[in-house]
């Protein structure tokens, strides 16, 4: 393992390092602590810590992370939200808007954005999962969306270091 990630975090200088960790995850608390756990051995401790720091995170910090993401189906925030939620570009009409549907009987449900971890899957695939998991009690929802984040952070922690 080349542990590229480990050695661009740790080079990352302190102006800089916090903007690249939010670009990752954006709780406050989970990007404080990380920048205070540097500097990385390897990759591998880069992963650990960074799901080790999430997991610790209460759930108010969760839903700081969840709020900034994008609804899937909406207009992304930047590069990586748009290669994340490719599948959504080339679905029908009536997909696009039962996303559109299920993401705000979502939110009236749980009170924070649908999250997945949408690298890979369609937009059919989505929206089943959308639906399969509002039938979730809210306190599981809470920890799966939460799990979908740590997904989220770990594919984002690998593109920083990608050129």
């Amino acid at each position: 393992m080349s542990d590229r990630i480990a050695k661009h975090l740790n080079a990352l200088p302190p102006d800089a390092a916090p903007a690249a960790l939010r670009r990752c995850c954006s709780a406050e608390p989970w990007v404080e602590r990380m920048l205070a756990a540097r500097p990385f051995g390897d990759d591998q401790q880069v992963f650990a810590t960074a799901e080790r720091l999430w997991w610790a995170l209460d759930h108010a910090d969760w839903r700081e992370a969840f709020a900034q993401h994008p609804r899937i189906g909406e207009a992304s925030r930047g590069d990586w939200e748009r290669q994340e939620q490719s599948g959504v570009a080339t679905a029908a009409a009536e997909t696009r808007q039962a996303l559109a549907e299920g993401n705000r009987v979502y939110e009236r449900r749980f009170g924070h954005v649908f999250l997945v971890c949408a690298t890979g899957r369609s937009a059919d695939q989505m929206l089943a999962e959308l639906r399969r998991r509002l039938a979730n009690p809210p306190d599981q929802e809470l920890r799966i969306a939460a799990a979908e984040q740590a997904k989220i952070t770990r594919l984002r922690l690998e593109k920083l270091a990608t050129p």
